[in-house]
C-alpha cells in the first residue's frame, strides 16, 4: 500500500455553546514533524494532541489546528474597566493640549490589557470531545493519502512494467550483443597484422567480456523490480523501502547502460 505525503482532514462538532473545529494538513517530509495550533486556554493539552497525531500518522510535515467558537450568550471576555479608565485620562490630557480629541475611545480599546479574558478550565467531557474531533481529523487525512496513493500506485505499476518490458528485450539481444563485440575485436586483431601469443589473446578476450556481461545486472533487476511491486501492494505503508528499493534499480539501469 502506498501513502501519499500530502493530505488533508476536518472535523467539527457542536458542544456546550461552543463549535469545535480541527484541521490537518500534511506535507512532503522524510521524518514526521508536528507543528501544533490551539488556543490560549487549551495550550495545556498540546503534549496530549501530539501524542494523539503520533499514534495515528507517521512521516510528512503534519499542521494541526484547533478552532473554538463561542455559540452562547455568555460573556466570552469582559472589558478592564480600571485599565480602560486610566488610559482614557492619559489619552483626554494628551488629546486637549493637542486639540484634538478624534476617535478617542477606538484608541483606548486597541491598547493592551484593555480586554481581559478569564482562563478557562477544559472539563474532562469536552477534552473527549477535542480528543474524537483529532482522531476524525486523522483518518480522513489517512484516507486522503490512501486514495491520492492509489493513483500513484497506478502510475508507479506501469513504469515497472515498462521497465520490465524493456529488460527482456534487453535479455534477447544480450547473447547477439557479445558476439558482436568479440568479432569486432577479432577483427581489429586482424587489422594489425602482428604476431600475437592467440592463448594470450583468447585469455583477454574471456576477461574483457566478462567485464561487459550483463547477466547478473539483468537478474537482480527483475528481483528488484517484483520486490517493487510486491512491496507496493503490502497491507501496511512502506515508503523507506520502496525508496531504497529505487535507488537499487537505479544502480542496476546505470551499470547496464554503462556496459
Amino acid at each position: 500500500m502506498i501513502l501519499s505525503m500530502t493530505g488533508y482532514g476536518k472535523a467539527e462538532t457542536n458542544a456546550k455553546n461552543k463549535k469545535f473545529t480541527v484541521e490537518i494538513k500534511s506535507l512532503n517530509s522524510k521524518q514526521i514533524d508536528m507543528n501544533v495550533r490551539v488556543p490560549g486556554s487549551y495550550r495545556d493539552k498540546e503534549l496530549n494532541i501530539r501524542k494523539l497525531l503520533s499514534t495515528a500518522l507517521s512521516r510528512g510535515k503534519i499542521d494541526c489546528s484547533l478552532f473554538v467558537e463561542y455559540t452562547g450568550t455568555e460573556k466570552i471576555a469582559n472589558i478592564n474597566a480600571e485599565v480602560v479608565k486610566k488610559y482614557y485620562r492619559d489619552l483626554q490630557n494628551i488629546a486637549d493640549e493637542l486639540d484634538n480629541s478624534d476617535e478617542l475611545m477606538s484608541t483606548v480599546m486597541r491598547m493592551p490589557e484593555v480586554m481581559k479574558v478569564e482562563k478557562e478550565e477544559i472539563d474532562p467531557q469536552e477534552w473527549k470531545t477535542i480528543e474524537s474531533l483529532i482522531q476524525q481529523a486523522a483518518s480522513a487525512l489517512t484516507q486522503f493519502r490512501e486514495n491520492e496513493g492509489q493513483s500513484l500506485a497506478k502510475d508507479f505499476k506501469i513504469r515497472i512494467e515498462n521497465i520490465h518490458s524493456l529488460l527482456l528485450s534487453i535479455e534477447k539481444k544480450e547473447q547477439q550483443r557479445i558476439t558482436n563485440i568479440k568479432e569486432r575485436f577479432v577483427e581489429k586483431l586482424s587489422e594489425l597484422k602482428s604476431n600475437f601469443d592467440e592463448s594470450r589473446l583468447e585469455q583477454e578476450l574471456i576477461y574483457y567480456l566478462e567485464k561487459l556481461d550483463i547477466t547478473e545486472e539483468i537478474v537482480r533487476l527483475f528481483n528488484h523490480l517484483n520486490y517493487f511491486l510486491e512491496t507496493m501492494n503490502s497491507d501496511i505503508s512502506q515508503g523507506k523501502k520502496l525508496g531504497f528499493i529505487c535507488q537499487e534499480i537505479g544502480r542496476e539501469v546505470n551499470t547496464i547502460g554503462s556496459k
